[in-house]
């Protein structure tokens, strides 16, 4: 659609004009830094660091319903930048120009509502939210096209040049890491950090497949984690995990999406999320802060962390009902299902301390929940979900899992209708499903295969069937069409199908 014939009251918006002054603020000391340096945590105190527009009240000057016929409005624009997640460019990356802004496909993922069988046996009304549908098959690719859309704003000022992303991985965050750099070489070169064996064999050929430095070290994600802080303290590298700021504000725009999906309507709404570094939970609970306080949206929804058994740190924070006897303590973590929650001591745990306290306060009560589940819990539902016409990943059983005990517990109203957060593509973890329907887990998984779930394929080979094709080897004439009655018909025995009556 051309910009002629968009309506003339929002015309003057539909291209960002919006000149926002973003900095890096402290969630510590309160300390501001500009953004034309890289920077992950307060050189001051050294704790995290979130992004703040300095001109984000000028936003509130556009009625909420403006906003609303902006956002649907560009749905219509065949600009690249405008297409992905800078379709909320003045609430995710005000400062990046619309030529830096790299998009690959990101963002915009499907909400797909359960079937009706499925929402029975949750208890409640659910969607799906697609997120394995971006183009390296994970969320992650919200936060790198963001980070990537910054270094290359950075490049093109000059403010850097030769840089070499880096980050530590369960798998996605290398996937997604690598593909966006890749799009911007030579300038930008990748490497990634991952733990030996603790990465499935799909996602560590995405690293692999888009050129990157594949690096695997003994340990689990939070050592890998400390070696990329170490070396981007200590070393001229661009660090592209979740405690890039960055990141969460392209993750942002998973909020955005949803509001808009439900046509800006978020009453009686609960958003459910898995836990891993807790990046992603910190972006979700700002973007609907974000459209809550420009009146985007009139009600701030619930929203439901969830954790396994095996790797709950954050959880456990929120056990105790008391603030003031509140105390973080990073947990060992076990082998989980949820590999990308896999991680003992989140980087964002400030972040969601400091931003839980807030949604709650303007929400005017309590709004965000956690939930433990078990490896079992996971994998039957993830296994259910897929059963029922989803694409759900681990993590996504794991959103399925947690919503069910929300619901069990109380948390859950008759008239909400939850949206579920399926990470990435079941196909990256298509392992797992292996293991459980051969029964192949080891002991500390604690999961025994339901054997309603479990499938495998049935070789069908009659004794009485001599000559059957192979490669170069076809078939012909009778010995042929007997191969093809015989194989039907044991094919019909097994599936109990009775004969057609021909008239």
């Amino acid at each position: 659609m051309k910009l002629k014939d968009f309506p003339k009251e929002i015309r003057q918006y539909i291209i960002p004009g919006h000149k926002g002054k973003l900095v890096y603020r402290c969630l510590s000391c309160g300390s501001e830094y500009d953004i034309e340096k890289l920077l992950y945590t307060c050189p001051d105190c050294g704790q995290v660091l979130l992004i703040y527009d300095l001109n984000f009240d000028r936003l509130k000057e556009i009625p909420g319903k403006t906003w609303q016929r902006i956002f649907d409005y560009r749905k219509m624009l065949t600009i690249p930048a405008l297409k992905g997640i800078y379709i909320y460019h003045e609430f995710i990356g005000p400062t990046i120009p619309l030529e830096t802004v790299v998009y690959l496909g990101e963002g915009h993922t499907p909400v797909i509502e359960a079937n009706s069988f499925l929402q029975e046996k949750a208890g409640v009304r659910f969607y799906f939210k697609n997120d394995g549908q971006n183009p390296s098959a994970s969320f992650k690719d919200r936060g790198m096209a963001s980070a990537l859309s910054y270094i290359h704003f950075l490049v093109q000022k000059e403010y850097i040049s030769d840089v070499l992303a880096i980050c530590a991985s369960t798998g996605d965050t290398s996937a997604s890491a690598a593909l966006y750099a890749s799009f911007l070489q030579p300038h930008v070169k990748s490497a990634v950090i991952l733990p030996h064996k603790k990465v499935t064999p799909q996602q560590l050929s995405q690293p692999l497949g888009s050129g990157a430095k594949v690096f695997e070290i003994p340990g689990v994600f939070d050592d890998c984690m400390k070696i990329v802080e170490v070396m981007s303290d200590s070393y001229n590298v661009a660090l592209l995990n979740s405690k890039n700021a960055w990141r969460i504000l392209g993750q942002e725009s998973y909020s955005y999406e949803i509001a808009q999906d439900f046509e800006y309507d978020m009453n009686n709404k609960v958003v459910v999320v898995p836990i891993g570094n807790a990046g992603n939970i910190t972006a979700v609970m700002s973007g609907f802060l974000k459209f809550y306080e420009t009146g985007v949206i009139k009600d701030l929804p619930k929203i439901i962390g969830v954790q396994s058994k095996h790797a709950n740190p954050v959880y456990r924070y929120y056990l105790e009902p008391d603030l003031s006897k509140r105390k973080f303590i990073p947990v060992t973590v076990k082998p989980s299902v949820a590999q990308a929650a896999m991680i003992g001591n989140p980087v964002s745990m400030p972040r969601v301390i400091h931003i839980v306290d807030l949604y709650n306060s303007m929400a005017g009560k309590q709004k965000i929940f956690f939930m433990e589940v078990t490896e079992q819990a996971i994998m039957d539902w993830e296994l259910l979900a897929n059963r029922n016409g989803h694409i759900a990943c681990t993590h996504g059983g794991e959103s399925l899992a947690g919503l069910v005990a929300a619901q069990k517990l109380g948390l859950i109203e008759i008239n909400d209708t939850a949206v579920l957060d399926s990470t990435a593509h079941t196909l990256k973890f298509s392992g797992f499903q292996e293991m459980y329907f051969e029964n192949k887990f080891s002991a500390e998984f604690k999961i025994s295969p339901n054997t309603d779930l479990v499938n495998s394929p049935v070789f069908i080979h009659p004794k009485d069937l001599e000559k059957v094709p192979a490669p170069g080897k076809p078939l012909k004439g009778d010995d042929f069409h007997r191969f093809v009655n015989r194989i039907s018909e044991e094919i019909a025995k097994e599936l109990n199908l009775k004969k057609v009556r021909k008239e």
